[in-house]
């Protein structure tokens, strides 16, 4: 696990837990399960925005998997979403808990003896919204990944509050796992503020048909139809949402 020491997460969050400015925002990225486009879409994100001219940053509060880069050790994902950022922040705001293997987090903070905590989350999210006018939140695994045997992942979304934005990876069963993690997320009290249709399974029988049952199912606006990316498309992504679907949103895409 990469964990910078209490006294330097502590001090550097301490110093900048004051109110975020009115004008900032921010949402929270789940999906139907994992490998399902998280890192995807909210780079996506995190790009549209950006071309707006607004100071964006992604945040990943917990990951799985590191491999070394020179001295350092990194992660696949929260290295796409600095590359997505136009704010870089330090490490320990961006990403709490970072884990060097790629199992159930749970698992891996019961091995470093470590109790992740909600609120070290809340307080890097808070800091995050000092430097910039958008802010998205990544989760890991689908909605209730278990952090601890007392708390998951949707106890985090809870506390900060934000709203969210469900990737839905279209396979087979997808229907399903949406409207499950629909009912979790609105349980939490919760809104999800829009949907992605995010391409696995290109070869899946009836997908606009699919789109279109989940499109009459969920409670709010399909952002956009991401077709299955090449790694060397996956900048691409931004141009298939449409922020303007979310009410909200429009204020700050009006020039």
């Amino acid at each position: 696990m990469t964990l910078p020491s209490s006294t330097v997460r502590e001090s550097s969050l301490a110093q900048a837990e004051k109110p975020a400015d009115a004008d900032a925002f921010g949402c929270f990225v789940t999906g139907t399960d994992t490998e399902k486009g998280k890192t995807q879409v909210s780079s996506a994100l995190l790009i549209a925005w950006g071309r707006r001219g607004l100071r964006t940053v992604g945040m990943k509060p917990v990951a799985a998997g590191t491999e070394h880069h020179g001295d350092s050790k990194v992660n696949e994902d929260v290295e796409c979403l600095k590359a997505a950022s136009t704010v870089q922040a330090p490490p320990e705001w961006v990403s709490p808990y970072l884990w060097d293997d790629p199992i159930a987090p749970h698992i891996a903070a019961r091995q470093a003896g470590v109790q992740m905590d909600p609120q070290v989350i809340v307080r890097a999210c808070r800091a995050l919204f000092q430097r910039a006018d958008v802010v998205v939140v990544e989760g890991v695994g689908g909605f209730c990944v278990p952090l601890s045997d007392s708390v998951n992942m949707a106890d985090v979304a809870r506390q900060l509050n934000l709203p969210v934005v469900l990737v839905v990876g279209l396979r087979l069963g997808c229907i399903n796992h949406a409207l499950l993690t629909n009912e979790a997320i609105a349980a939490r009290g919760l809104r999800l503020a829009g949907w992605v249709a995010n391409t696995v399974d290109q070869h899946m029988p009836y997908m606009a048909e699919n789109i279109a049952t989940l499109a009459a199912a969920l409670p709010a606006p399909l952002l956009g139809h991401i077709p299955r990316l090449g790694s060397r498309e996956k900048h691409e992504a931004a141009d298939y949402l449409d922020l303007s679907l979310v009410p909200e949103w429009r204020t700050y895409l009006s020039d």
